[in-house]
């Protein structure tokens, strides 16, 4: 999504982010900006490392019964 913008688009988009916020605000909005995608990947890994350990102990505990069962 962001590879098709390019240097001139973030250019202007800085430029008009300049404007609008001005000199003082750009460096907190990038920092909010930043801290969210930080929540955001950590939030999506857990998520994730949640599925796999789900998983693992689904198959172990099968595999568990299989063996019990034989």
């Amino acid at each position: 999504m962001l590879s098709s913008i390019g240097i001139p688009g973030l250019i202007l988009i800085l430029v008009i982010a300049l404007i609008i916020f001005g000199p003082s605000k750009l460096p907190e909005i990038g920092r909010a900006f930043g801290n969210t995608l930080k929540e955001f990947k950590k939030s999506t890994n857990d998520l994730i490392g949640n599925e796999k350990e789900e998983k693992t102990n689904f198959e172990e505990k099968t595999n568990f019964e299989e063996k019990t069962i034989e």
